[in-house]
């Protein structure tokens, strides 16, 4: 069960970019969270996936040199949906009823997510050197904190508020 939840879904055994394969898989789940509940279901959505990915990858990551191995992509899940949150946060706050998240902000928030999370600005990369799963589980939050703010910059300079 742990690997299931770790690899999301076994997204995470893909043959290559496994990063890059769970955090599409992310998508289509934060989707249907803001179209179900919005903004609140996907905070709190992403606290449960979080607090389960940390769960999952200390059970995986057991006994093992390798602290983080690229099979494990809750990590990603949590920290797309997180970049996600401006978005999501936005069109709830204004009541905008969209059943989709509008696919600029996703592609958008997808590419800076994968960017942030390869190259590891600071404090990621700190993040990224702790070998414990809290760790493995914290870097890909902070590249979604980024990916976030830089996405909501984005999309106010795209939709004139700057």
């Amino acid at each position: 069960m742990t690997r299931f939840i770790a690899t999301w879904f076994y997204t995470g055994l893909a043959p290559f970019a496994p990063g890059t394969w769970g955090s599409l898989a992310a998508l289509p789940f934060a989707i249907v969270l803001h179209a179900t509940g919005s903004f609140p279901f996907l905070l709190v959505a992403t606290l449960l996936v979080f607090f389960l990915g940390w769960w999952a990858t200390t059970q995986e990551t057991a006994g093992k040199e390798d602290h983080d191995p690229g099979e494990i992509v809750i990590d990603e899940v949590a920290g797309m949906w997180i970049t996600l949150f401006p978005l999501s946060g936005m069109l709830w706050y204004h009541d905008i009823d969209l059943a989709i998240l509008p696919w600029p902000g996703l592609v958008v928030g997808f590419l800076l997510f994968r960017l942030f999370d390869i190259f590891k600005p600071w404090p990621v990369s700190w993040a990224d050197r702790k070998s414990t799963p809290f760790g493995v589980m914290f870097d890909d939050v902070l590249a979604g904190v980024y990916a976030g703010i830089c996405t909501a910059i984005l999309g106010g300079l795209a939709h004139g508020y700057f």
